[in-house]
């Protein structure tokens, strides 16, 4: 019998990512050396540091892989910045913390391209961005602050429909913003064995973006009418010009990315859509009891 040697703790583990490393662990992409614990605001309050003490002594990880954080889109951040700032610096530092003091081996932390400037060239890469100014999303920065200083110590717009269900309703789709906006859209279980790379492979302090490529980028209007199609959707879809569309682009490149791993094979946009939407469709009636 192969023995434990690592016990990975995820924090945020309920959230898109965690389910998805979840379920990429459990449908064989587990080794039998690694024991994965899954761990939500259930398990404890992360902004307090006595409850997170207490989480990392009963399960003892030597992995972390930290994506539990405050998340909200351009709006929520614009109305509660200052909450996400408090927030996220007391789970953050509370995570490192605990981390450091309990021995744990390796901590995959991770940002999102909202670090980056409001202006600045593209394509992103790893290079640009951490000591810019980044606003509105300054608390992501600080992971990573944070990680870099326990090392040297040596101790990572979407459309959304709002209120009922329009396939349901018959009633019109409505998208924030125009739909011109272009984004890289991530399959969270692309994203997810990436994860499980950088766990195991990767041992840069320095970041690397887990990115789609530059080719890839494709605007809020597709992105709107992929989901449309997949969902047999049928209705208008209406661009609500009276909100803000937020950065134009943020494209950033995976050259960095490719240099590790040039065979990684990325879903295609629209069968990542059609995936997600037929599991929407098949978990949707539950949700909502």
């Amino acid at each position: 019998m192969t023995e434990v040697t690592k016990r990975i703790l995820v924090t945020g583990g309920t959230g898109l990512v965690g389910r998805a490393i979840e379920k990429v662990v459990a449908d064989g992409e587990g080794r039998p050396d690694e024991e994965w614990i899954f761990v939500s605001s259930r398990d404890a309050d992360l902004t307090s540091s006595s409850e997170t003490k207490a989480l990392f002594e009963r399960h003892k990880p030597t992995h972390v892989i930290h994506l539990a954080a405050m998340v909200g889109g351009l709006f929520k951040n614009i109305r509660s910045n200052l909450d996400f700032w408090r927030t996220n610096i007391h789970i953050n530092d509370n995570v490192l913390h605990s981390a450091h003091e309990s021995g744990v081996q390796k901590v995959v932390s991770c940002l999102s391209t909202c670090i980056f400037p409001d202006k600045t060239t593209y394509p992103i890469d790893e290079t640009m961005g951490l000591f810019r100014a980044a606003w509105p999303t300054l608390h992501r920065r600080h992971s990573h602050q944070r990680l870099r200083a326990a090392r040297q110590l040596q101790h990572r717009g979407r459309p959304r429909p709002a209120g009922a269900h329009p396939q349901e309703s018959g009633s019109a789709l409505t998208v924030w913003g125009t739909g011109k906006p272009r984004r890289q859209f991530i399959y969270s279980l692309d994203l997810a064995r990436l994860f499980l790379w950088v766990l195991r492979e990767y041992d840069e302090v320095e970041p690397i973006i887990l990115s789609v490529g530059e080719e890839d980028e494709v605007s809020i209007q597709e992105a709107a009418e992929a989901i449309a199609e997949a969902m047999e959707f049928r209705g208008e879809l209406v661009f609500d010009a009276t909100k803000s569309d937020g950065q134009f682009k943020k494209t950033a490149s995976n050259a960095k990315l490719r240099r590790y791993l040039p065979g990684f094979q990325f879903t295609p946009f629209r069968k990542a859509v059609k995936e997600t939407c037929a599991w929407f469709n098949a978990n949707y009636a539950n949700a909502r009891k």
